[in-house]
């Protein structure tokens, strides 16, 4: 066993004797989820590093840090490597639900693409409280977790050829989108990530280089964590609590273990 497949199952608290299979897939999304959180501090810190395998597996594994799509999605992308899975890292465009439009910023959202038994799917563990914690196939068929249903859906545009869509539990009554992909241009190799951090961490359109976010799946729904509020979605109540600073370094802890 590499020590990357050692520290993430120690990460997620699966056992390193379990064999993971196609089938048991969602069982590791789910706990990869709750474990690891989506955060940009060391983006807000200015102390990002360069994206490479050993330096992902030194700020999320021995370190504890959660990170944001490229980060979290390429460490799940080697742990799938190091099970045997054939996976990719695909570049995606983020669709923004209040203008209606795709993100000025570009394709700067990380996935995985894994191919199983002659089938792609679709696997994400760097979207925020958006995960379908299941692989979704790129055929349509619709997808049900304990976070909602998803579906990737084949499309022809400038943006990509597939759109993943989603109705969140709790949240949404209609399908939305939550981002496209170009399937055709896989990234092959992590140092491609370094202009996507890059972009996030300068580019004034940015949603992560402004203020901290801090999020990740619970087991009955999730936690955000901003420098300013706490909110929790609990099987669909919502509470959201206004913060100061002491109280954040507290729910950073207390939810976050940082």
């Amino acid at each position: 066993m590499s020590e990357l497949d050692t520290l993430f199952r120690k990460r997620i608290g699966m056992p390193e004797d379990e064999t993971i299979t196609f089938t048991t897939l969602g069982n590791v999304l789910e706990k990869t989820a709750r474990a690891i959180p989506f955060e940009n501090l060391c983006m807000i810190a200015n102390e990002t590093n360069e994206i490479t395998r050993e330096n992902l597996l030194n700020k999320i594994l021995v370190k504890n840090e959660g990170g944001l799509c490229y980060e979290l999605n390429s460490i799940l992308y080697f742990f799938l490597l190091e099970n045997g899975f054939q996976a990719a890292l695909a570049r995606g465009i983020v669709y923004k639900q209040a203008t209606q439009e795709y993100q000025s910023i570009g394709r700067t959202h990380v996935t995985i693409l894994l191919t199983h038994e002659g089938r792609t799917y679709l696997v994400d563990t760097g979207f925020g409280g958006n995960l379908p914690l299941k692989p979704v196939p790129l055929t349509g068929e619709t997808v049900t977790s304990s976070n909602g249903e998803f579906r990737v859906k084949e499309v022809n545009s400038k943006h990509g050829d597939y759109v993943l869509e989603m109705k969140l539990k709790h949240k949404d009554t209609e399908w939305r989108i939550g981002y496209a992909i170009d399937s055709t241009k896989l990234i092959s190799d992590v140092t491609e990530l370094n202009e996507i951090q890059t972009v996030i961490g300068e580019h004034p359109d940015s949603p992560f280089n402004k203020n901290p976010l801090v999020t990740k799946l619970t087991e009955s729904g999730n936690v955000t964590l901003t420098n300013s509020t706490f909110t929790k979605w609990d099987n669909g109540v919502v509470t959201k609590e206004g913060i100061d600073e002491v109280r954040y370094r507290e729910l950073l802890k207390e939810w976050f273990g940082m």
